[in-house]
């Protein structure tokens, strides 16, 4: 049994409005005994029938009024007594009217019963027409929402493409001058590289192996330019752990290159004794 398909005919609202046959009526109590799903939809429909009708009219759907009152008229065509033969007037005869015929009580139940059946159709219809609504904005919702996350993945995707690009064109570009930086007696395995276009000022940085620095620490690159430190920048996470290259800070000039371990965003002075690595240019 499909449960969603049996839970969006529309059966459940009718048995809450009392329209289904007594075996029809057992066989939704069957249903709800059954699964969970269903019998939670039900309860749900029985507490919020009334209140959404009243709060929530929609437009019937077309030609219902014109069947209503079509049924209606035949109800009363059918349950009226034939009609009796107008008297014929004689000159100087009298004729006695006959009294106006009341509503037979089985013509009032006829009535009563189509009322509460447009009564029933209308509210059935305004439900299933607002549950529908509701599930296609919710699928609608998540559409949006993936069509977000789809072009934000975009967005990522192409930014590395042009870093690598960018990377590429650096590697191949024979005016950048590599600086390989080994580690210190702080890291003795640490090994990094600098690659410096004087020309363009342009630096990136490449590393093969640092060690994670402390909690609230980060590494900081540095050139000495005439034996003066100037800051080029802080690594970022990927960067440290080798997952790209990374560009740093415009250098001007520089006879060599290190990294220091620093206070998280960096110092205005290199603290000499966290140096990882350092490298002279050729």
């Amino acid at each position: 049994m499909n449960i969603q398909e049996y839970i969006e005919s529309g059966v459940l609202e009718q048995y809450v409005l009392g329209t289904l046959t007594p075996r029809e009526q057992a066989e939704v109590e069957h249903q709800a005994a059954a699964y969970p799903e269903i019998r939670q939809e039900l309860d749900q429909i029985t507490q919020a029938l009334d209140g959404y009708a009243l709060a929530h009219a929609a437009q019937p759907p077309a030609g219902m009024r014109e069947r209503v009152l079509a049924g209606w008229q035949a109800a009363i065509q059918a349950d009226a007594p034939p009609t009796a033969a107008p008297p014929v007037a004689e000159p100087g005869r009298v004729i006695a009217m006959p009294p106006p015929q009341e509503a037979t009580p089985s013509t009032g139940r006829v009535l009563t019963w189509l009322m509460a059946a447009a009564v029933a159709l209308l509210l059935v219809s305004n439900f299933i027409f607002y549950r529908n609504w509701q599930n296609a904005s919710q699928e609608l919702v998540a559409m949006q929402s993936s069509r977000d996350e789809l072009a934000a993945n975009t967005r990522v995707v192409q930014q590395r493409l042009t870093q690598r690009t960018a990377e590429l064109a650096m590697f191949r570009d024979d005016a950048y001058r590599m600086v390989e930086l080994t580690g210190t007696p702080n890291a003795p395995g640490a090994k990094a590289k600098v690659h410096f276009n004087p020309a363009t000022r342009a630096v990136y940085v490449e590393v093969r192996n640092l060690p994670k620095p402390p909690e609230g620490k980060q590494y900081q690159l540095w050139a000495l330019d005439k034996g003066k430190p100037i800051d080029a920048g802080m690594l970022a996470e990927a960067t440290m752990v080798g997952d790209s290259v990374q560009l740093m800070k415009s250098i001007a000039s520089a006879q060599a290159f290190a990294m220091t371990v620093e206070p998280a965003g960096g110092s205005a002075s290199p603290t000499l004794s966290s140096m990882a690595v350092l490298g002279n240019m050729n």
